[in-house]
């Protein structure tokens, strides 16, 4: 595990691009990304990316991922011990919501990863290099595994 000063919080779609083989571009770069996190023991997320992570990989994705294996999944991303979604981010994730416009389900994001004091957040959902906050959003497909070796 590195000793990196901040965390890098994934949202639920990278996780699911990591497993989901319709997209071999996606799933390569979500792979990239996921495995350096790993690597460098930053990776960030909360119970909520992991709900969401769990029934889009077992429900929504063609074919969908087997319940054990989508068990397991989340089992191993409990490694970088999730954020628990509590009144405190609820509150955050409001403000966050009428500050930016942003969607409540992106806003709990958000919050989350303010709360975890991450520098970056790995989203395809939210705008490429917008900051909220502290919190800069990172567009994995858009942007190389290579910045994070330019910010240590």
């Amino acid at each position: 595990m590195s000793g990196a000063s901040f965390g890098v919080f994934v949202d639920a779609n990278i996780l699911v691009y990591s497993e989901d083989g319709c997209d071999p571009v996606k799933q390569k770069a979500a792979i990239a990304w996921l495995s350096l996190l790993w690597q460098r023991g930053i990776g960030r997320v909360s119970t909520q990316v992991l709900n969401e992570f769990y029934v889009i990989s077992t429900r929504k994705i063609k074919p969908p991922m087997p319940a054990g294996d989508a068990r397991a999944e989340v089992r191993r991303y409990e490694l970088w011990q999730p954020w628990q979604i509590d009144h405190a981010t609820v509150e955050s994730a409001w403000a966050v919501e009428s500050r930016y416009g942003l969607h409540y389900w992106d806003s709990l994001v958000v919050a989350a990863a303010q709360h975890m004091g991450c520098r970056y957040l790995l989203s395809e959902d939210m705008a490429h290099e917008q900051h909220y906050g502290d919190v800069q959003v990172i567009n994995p497909f858009k942007a190389s595994v290579e910045l994070l070796e330019l910010t240590q």
